[in-house]
């Protein structure tokens, strides 16, 4: 909120900013090394902030278990807040910039994801396996797991005025985030979204 933007990782490294590491190492480092986009051959996936287009990722189903092997995070998701923004404005705001922005049909820390830079494909994307909350286990395509991690990705940053909503968890962590909030100018909508979690 300080910075008035939400960093990519490569920024956060170049930056050597403090906070607290949630995702897996290895996929993390990937996208900083290894994973271009396609659309965008010399943009790293690492270089680029990232959002999911549903609540309750499978990234966040991995924080509530807390117990994967690649996760040094041991938090639980209580205190992992959602942070919602509208598209058609994120895509305006980076085309006036000259920010380039993707979106892709599955996870972006995967080495063989398609990706798109056309509002026209939004199509493509697999509307039901993204808002399922049955993603995984007897019956289920194992594509379900992969679309519903398709990702919204801009390059750099991403302004912390384009975000309209915050959901979180519980009560307690809406307290903490509404204190927060009033140290900014720009004051998101806070709702209280168990749904939106494990």
């Amino acid at each position: 909120m300080s910075s008035g933007v939400l960093w990519c990782d490569a920024q956060v490294v170049q930056r050597n900013l403090n906070g607290t590491v949630i995702g897996m190492a290895t996929i993390k480092r990937r996208r900083l090394m290894d994973i271009k986009l396609p659309s965008h051959p010399d943009l790293y996936v690492g270089q680029c902030v990232p959002f999911y287009f549903c609540a309750r990722s499978v990234m966040l189903y991995l924080l509530h278990r807390s117990n994967h092997s690649g996760v040094s995070f041991k938090g639980g998701q209580g205190a992992i807040l959602h942070l919602e923004a509208d598209l058609k404005s994120a895509v305006r705001w980076a085309l006036q910039r000259g920010k380039r922005w993707a979106f892709t049909l599955s996870n972006a820390g995967a080495f063989y994801f398609e990706d798109r830079s056309s509002l026209d494909a939004l199509v493509e994307l697999d509307w039901h396996a993204i808002s399922t909350k049955q993603w995984s286990g007897r019956g289920v395509d194992r594509l379900v797991k992969e679309r519903k991690q398709a990702e919204f990705l801009i390059e750099r940053c991403f302004p912390w005025s384009l975000v309209q909503r915050i959901g979180v968890q519980n009560q307690t962590v809406y307290t903490m985030v509404m204190t927060a909030l009033s140290q900014t100018s720009h004051k998101p909508q806070v709702e209280i979204k168990p749904d939106w979690y494990y």
